[in-house]
């Protein structure tokens, strides 16, 4: 009887620590989404890089080198992006295919993986392959981080997502699960 009580309250005791964790993890998850939640999707996109190739028949543009891309207080830098369009009397953006150590900041925000996508269409950026996320002295480590600006919702998971092939096909470290540390408030 007395084991079982002690396995009752170790069970409970670990039940609330997790749920505390998964607050937390929500909470940094929103505060992230809170930093995207005002965010103008619908603002020109500017470019820079060492190398710029325009495939006008594949309706696409290659960016290399020192890749450097902004919309709004929104940047993405990476090693290669390759931009896909659509020419129907203007040109408009449809996805950014990002590689090679990407990295997208907004404000005190940065995250970064190896591979992004940009889907203007739905207004989803997914970072996936080692991805790290922080805010502040706060950090996320996961397989796929994917910012929804439309809503303003963020979420990160361990895996690297649905598609290895087309997201990278790595997972973060921890072994397929999310990890990160909060910073403490000091008391008095």
């Amino acid at each position: 009887m007395m084991a079982q009580t002690s396995l009752r309250t170790l069970a409970l005791r670990w039940g609330i620590g997790g749920f505390a964790c998964s607050a937390a993890l929500v909470a940094v998850g929103v505060g992230f989404a809170q930093g995207i939640s005002g965010f103008n999707s619908d603002a020109p996109v500017n470019y820079a890089a060492d190398r710029i190739e325009l495939q006008d028949k594949q309706q696409r543009v290659v960016l290399s080198g020192n890749v450097d891309i902004s919309q709004g207080d929104l940047r993405l830098r990476a090693g290669r992006t390759t931009v896909a369009y659509t020419d129907a009397g203007a040109l408009k953006i449809q996805r950014l295919d990002a590689t090679g150590g990407v990295v997208v900041t907004r404000g005190n925000e940065t995250a970064r993986g190896e591979v992004a996508i940009y889907d203007f269409n739905r207004r989803i950026i997914t970072l996936a392959g080692g991805v790290s996320l922080l805010r502040g002295s706060d950090s996320l480590n996961g397989g796929r981080l994917v910012m929804d600006l439309a809503s303003g919702v963020s979420s990160i998971d361990g895996r690297a997502g649905g598609s290895s092939s087309a997201i990278g096909g790595t997972s973060g470290g921890g072994g397929g699960r999310v990890s990160g540390s909060f910073s403490v408030p000091k008391r008095n």
